[in-house]
């Protein structure tokens, strides 16, 4: 009985060192390529665009682009044909934009870098933010004001929950809101 006692004692201690392995070096990962790590992010495009130009210069809605952000939970990168609506009159001489209309002619996308990424496993919805009244400003950052756009917010679970705990959203913190 003392041996089989002991073999108990010695798996559930071994159990509980790789669960606090696991833990650690998931957390040492999470700290090197988490969320937060991304900000100040700021790729070069395929193709230069300013959103201080678009929403600032010419105050041009964020919705106005990024059509799916009010009924969908992705704002997406605009299509070419939005951007098409103007540049087949505005500024055709430029090479950005000769080069915008080449591939919206040929149907070829434009390959843009993602600048804002959660990690696969949180869940967030755009549509709810922008019907609670959320501003893009809040987790995008001064965009208007942007030449070339960055990721400004640290975009971490803690810093979602804090703003979640503001009482003018009174938003929910259950984890299963975010993680699905």
């Amino acid at each position: 009985m003392n041996s089989n006692g002991s073999e108990g004692n010695a798996r559930s201690k071994f159990l509980v060192g790789i669960v606090a392995f696991v833990i650690i070096v998931g957390g040492i990962a999470y700290a090197f390529y988490g969320p937060q790590k991304h900000q100040g992010y700021a790729p070069d495009q395929p193709i230069p665009f300013s959103h201080q130009m678009h929403a600032g210069q010419f105050n041009i809605p964020c919705a106005y682009c990024h059509v799916s952000v009010e009924k969908s939970r992705h704002a997406t990168v605009p299509a070419m044909n939005i951007c098409m609506n103007c540049h087949r009159f505005v500024k055709t001489d430029s090479p950005h934009i000769k080069k915008l209309t080449q591939a919206y002619n040929d149907g070829k996308p434009i390959p843009w870098i993602k600048v804002h990424d959660l990690p696969e496993f949180t869940y967030f919805n755009h549509e709810r933010h922008v019907a609670k009244g959320v501003s893009c400003t809040t987790c995008h950052g001064d965009v208007q004001n942007m030449a070339k756009i960055k990721q400004v917010a640290p975009l971490t679970m803690g810093w979602c929950v804090n703003c979640h705990r503001q009482p003018q959203y009174n938003a929910p913190t259950s984890c299963d809101t975010c993680h699905r």
